[in-house]
């Protein structure tokens, strides 16, 4: 056991007191903070007059979706890109696809994907630092662009009537709870029918019997066809009588997802760039194809995002978005609450210090729809968020170019703007990081 000797004692805290009284400011700013909180008394009054949201790159889009209480960001995000192919090339301009169509498939995949690792891990002990990951979030609602690919390659895609949201959709932690509540006794049952060396397909298959009737349950029961019926906004119809998930997304999108990859941007001592990564354990379908990032530079996740946007292509990125920012406006600023010059310290960590001691995260998914260039170079950048209209300019955020910096760890880009040494180097078998890695 560790002997702790250096305590604060009575000379310590009048030190602090006289160091307090020093400075007479502190008396006025300890009333502010109090009375409007910390981020109100460093909020940046600047912020909101440099996040002017006109844009000299923007893909037309529509209204924003909404994910409500869940965490489908990153699905919301990935059905955005291809709800806005949609609307253009069928003139629909407010478009949605179902999210929940493939909540329900991503739950289910998720489950088996769990399953599989714990046979996989069996003979670990609980103690073990992967299988107590496995345990710690059975399945949740987080997930990657890859995640949103996979699913969509299996089971299509269909329009948000033809499987509308639920209650237990649009709020799902009732959902979570009890779902990773059986998958973690089903988990210790798999583990202890392996231990007695008894064999586990037939009841892991019964195991998924239940997660299905959970998810018919709380999310209803997927169509396997359903009636196209679309009016574009000429008032002309888009019809057939039936069609499948998977014959609607092949006839009707002309989206290549295998064309698109994960480029992140990891400026950690511990990864390299110009090097591909794949994460342990982080998937959603057994047999479907893994996450697999490749790290640049962030000016070079800027380059390929603009040359994106300016082909009329929007871009799917993962961020930490409860850093500098302010929801109900809708601003993402680099410098928007200046914490270090209202209490006189320094808080701010490198982009790869932060991440090694998990001060970020990729927290969040959203989509960039435009950007302002002046000389070339952006200065802000257009934001379509899925936490409904009532957020931002009707859903829309305007970022920074600072916030992009700091914030932005992931932009999703076809892979005909990377060179060709990228793509060599993205080809190569990639480095496995640990299921706990800070860019999970």
């Amino acid at each position: 056991m560790i002997n702790l000797t250096k305590e604060i004692n009575k000379a310590s805290l009048a030190e602090f007191h006289e160091n307090l009284n020093h400075d007479v400011s502190n008396n006025a700013l300890r009333h502010a903070v109090a009375e409007v909180g910390i981020y109100k008394a460093a909020q940046n009054i600047e912020a909101k007059s440099k996040l002017n949201p006109a844009f000299n790159v923007e893909v037309p889009t529509g209204k924003v979706t909404n994910q409500k209480r869940s965490g489908r960001c990153w699905l919301f995000s990935t059905l955005t890109n291809l709800r806005t192919e949609f609307a253009t090339r069928y003139n629909v301009k407010d478009f949605e696809l179902s999210e929940n169509y493939l909540s329900f498939y991503d739950r289910l995949e998720k489950a088996n994907y769990f399953f599989q690792n714990i046979i996989q891990t069996a003979d670990m002990p609980l103690t073990d630092r992967k299988v107590n990951w496995l345990f710690a979030s059975p399945s949740g609602d987080g997930g990657q662009w890859q995640y949103g690919a996979n699913l969509i390659k299996k089971y299509g895609v269909v329009p948000s009537y033809a499987m509308p949201e639920t209650v237990a959709s649009e709020n799902t932690s009732e959902f979570n709870s009890t779902l990773n509540n059986l998958l973690r006794k089903d988990g210790m049952e798999i583990r202890q029918m392996i231990k007695d060396s008894q064999p586990t397909d037939e009841r892991v298959q019964e195991m998924l019997s239940d997660v299905y009737r959970i998810c018919v349950y709380s999310f209803g029961q997927p169509p396997v066809d359903f009636e196209l019926s679309i009016k574009d906004d000429n008032g002309k119809m888009i019809e057939d009588p039936s069609i499948t998930p998977k014959d609607f997304f092949k006839n009707y999108f002309a989206i290549d997802l295998n064309d698109y990859i994960s480029v992140m941007n990891s400026p950690q001592t511990s990864k390299k760039y110009n090097q591909s990564y794949t994460i342990d354990t982080q998937g959603n379908i057994v047999g479907g194809e893994a996450e697999k990032f490749f790290n640049l530079p962030i000016e070079r996740l800027k380059e390929l995002t603009i040359q994106q946007l300016k082909a009329n292509d929007t871009v799917w990125f993962g961020n930490d978005v409860g850093k500098q920012s302010e929801r109900s406006k809708g601003l993402l600023f680099g410098d928007l609450y200046q914490y270090d010059q209202l209490f006189g310290i320094d808080t701010k960590l490198d982009k790869g210090d932060a991440l090694d001691t998990r001060n970020a995260s990729v927290s969040h998914a959203m989509v960039f729809t435009g950007v302002n260039l002046i000389n070339d170079a952006p200065n802000r950048w257009k934001v379509e968020n899925s936490w409904g209209e009532a957020n931002g300019d009707k859903g829309y955020f305007t970022m920074d170019d600072k916030w992009f910096d700091e914030n932005v760890y992931e932009v999703v880009i076809n892979k005909k703007y990377l060179t060709s040494d990228e793509l060599a180097a993205f080809d190569q078998e990639p480095i496995v990081l640990p299921a706990w890695d800070a860019m999970e």
